[in-house]
């Protein structure tokens, strides 16, 4: 799929080394870190997620209405859980979570995001002695069982540890961004993504992000059209396999091309669909 833009400052590296656990105390002023989640039937990989992040101070999981294991398996994980069912976008309700903790740090993940050793000995590192109010970790993720290198996939730094009233995310329905105005800093280690799991997840998040981009563009005017979904469409494959070399991740690369030309095609036509409605 198509890698979000992020808002950021100039991206330095910074190097860690040695291990630090914060201290465990209440108030905003002691407490180090805060993790924060959304869920939604999220039981995959959900208590593996949460038991690579056991050195936070807290951690606050907004659901937004389970029906599988998802709130017993974070609740046996220690984290305070939230019913949003309402869901006003995936921006929006990572501001929820964000909002919901008391920390001065916090660590926003996806609930199919695991922290490696490495990533959490950086992260205990750089709040033991702040250099930036932002930090950005790099994520690895997976296709149906494969690691992906290319495709527009990886490299792919993404700000995720900030300082309390450092940033915020975006109001997007999809693809929502973390905004912020400083430097922000690069964290050793790996943020391993466990994206699509099964050709049926995959087929569920084109429908989920075709429609929610089609809503997100026609919200301030735009249009679509067969023309548009035929051309654009056939643009993303050429951009993922060819230009982002998607060919060598082999037949991922290949699939990851189509998913991403497939999910365009569609939001074009959904978006045309959007504005016959509104004629």
């Amino acid at each position: 799929m198509d890698r979000p833009g992020y808002v950021a400052g100039l991206y330095t590296c910074a190097t860690h080394s040695a291990t630090l656990h914060p201290p465990r105390n209440s108030g905003m002023q002691e407490t180090t870190l805060g993790v924060a989640i959304i869920t939604k039937n999220a039981a995959a990989r959900l208590a593996e997620c949460l038991q690579a992040v056991a050195f936070a101070d807290q951690i606050v999981v907004i659901d937004g209405g389970s029906t599988d294991g998802t709130i017993d398996i974070a609740r046996a994980h220690g984290a305070r859980v939230l019913a949003q069912t309402d869901w006003p976008g995936f921006g929006p309700q990572k501001n929820r979570a964000v909002d919901a903790l008391t920390t001065r740090w916090i660590l926003s993940l996806d609930a199919d995001e695991i922290v490696s050793p490495e990533l959490a000995v950086a992260i205990r590192t750089a709040l033991a002695a702040p250099t930036a109010d932002v930090y950005a970790v790099d994520r690895l993720s997976s296709f149906c069982g494969h690691w992906i290198h290319h495709s527009g996939w990886y490299p792919d730094w993404i700000p995720r540890l900030f300082k309390r009233g450092a940033a915020r995310f975006s109001d997007d329905l999809v693809h929502e961004r973390l905004v912020f105005d400083t430097p922000s800093q690069r964290l050793t280690g790996k943020l391993m993504h466990y994206s699509y799991e099964d050709f049926e997840g995959v087929l569920r998040k084109l429908d989920a992000y075709s429609t929610a981009g089609a809503l997100q563009r026609h919200a301030p005017g735009k249009r679509g059209s067969f023309g548009k979904a035929l051309g654009r469409g056939a643009w993303a494959f050429v951009r993922t396999y060819v230009l982002r070399r998607g060919f060598l991740d082999g037949r991922a690369g290949f699939m990851i091309a189509v998913f991403n030309a497939e999910t365009v095609y569609y939001r074009f036509l959904k978006l045309a669909r959007l504005g016959e409605k509104t004629q």
